[in-house]
């Protein structure tokens, strides 16, 4: 177990955190890649069901 942490911590000695600046840039790059994913799949979504409603009659109990 003490191996497995001094091999742990030499590890992490060699990593390449990034900056606060590089982490700021790439919080923002995912959060909006993900909000222009998320309205595509909502547009996507409402178009299907509004096609598959007028092809096939309108709703459940119709």
């Amino acid at each position: 177990m003490t191996q497995f942490l001094k091999e742990v911590q030499a590890e992490l000695r060699k990593v390449t955190w990034p900056t606060k600046d590089e982490l700021i840039g790439s919080t923002v790059v995912t959060i909006v890649v993900s909000l222009v994913v998320a309205i595509f799949i909502g547009i996507v979504d409402r178009v299907l069901s509004i096609l598959v409603s007028s092809i096939f009659g309108g709703g459940l109990g119709g």
